[in-house]
């Protein structure tokens, strides 16, 4: 499918994400870059999800059987029509000028095929901080933006992951030469709520050391 100039697609994956799923979309929506598309996936969900959606007509939506985040995220990159593609977890919201922030880096620094930005994190009533969160701004691989030629160089992201998906997916693109830039500037709200403190879990943690060895491994075939 071919790309509009300028026009940027945003996947949001989701799964029984009926609590917080409308603020992501529409924060989406309010974006002040004048041109964007978003994309919903649902990814089996088994709650109200599909009727959240269904309020906002103006939104693509898909639904599939459920394979996980990294599955959902390239299945609206297959039916995304934008030249630059950036992706938000249903439980998220985005700033109003996160994508133009990243659309103006781009424009200006063709040399760059990625952009990221940071987050800040906000916590629903009665979560405490966990001891793995930092208290100051940080940086996801989900907040990435990216150009469409990216993609047709190092595909989407690797659906054997569960979790840190991310990670690997940046790390074969360092290992293919694409430029990654971060800005200093937080464009993201990223909520912490009940469901989502299994990135404790021993899984998690897995799935992070084994995305580490592959971005070691294409390090070291790219030394040789």
């Amino acid at each position: 499918m071919s790309a509009s100039p300028e026009l940027v697609s945003i996947v949001i994956p989701v799964f029984n994400g009926e609590r917080y799923l409308g603020e992501a979309i529409r924060a989406a929506l309010d974006q002040d870059h004048p041109a964007v598309e978003v994309i919903v996936v649902d990814d089996g969900s088994t709650d109200s999800t599909p009727s959240v959606v269904a309020g906002f007509p103006e939104v693509r939506s898909r639904r599939q059987a459920n394979a996980g985040p990294a599955a959902a995220r390239n299945a609206g990159m297959e039916v995304a029509r934008g030249a630059y593609l950036t992706f938000c977890d249903s439980d998220d919201r985005f700033r109003a000028t996160k994508v133009s922030a990243q659309v103006g880096y781009l424009l200006a620094h063709p040399e760059v095929g990625c952009v990221l930005v940071g987050h800040e994190t906000f916590f629903e009533e009665g979560i405490q901080r966990p001891e793995w969160e930092r208290d100051e701004p940080g940086t996801q691989p989900q907040s990435a933006m990216v150009r469409r030629a990216v993609l047709d160089q190092v595909g989407g992201f690797d659906a054997s992951f569960r979790f840190a998906e991310g990670m690997e997916w940046l790390g074969r693109m360092r290992a293919a030469g694409v430029e990654i830039a971060v800005l200093d500037e937080v464009h993201v709200d990223r909520r912490i709520h009940g469901a989502n403190l299994s990135y404790e879990s021993g899984e998690m943690q897995h799935h992070l050391l084994l995305a580490m060895q592959r971005r070691l491994t294409a390090a070291r075939k790219g030394a040789r």
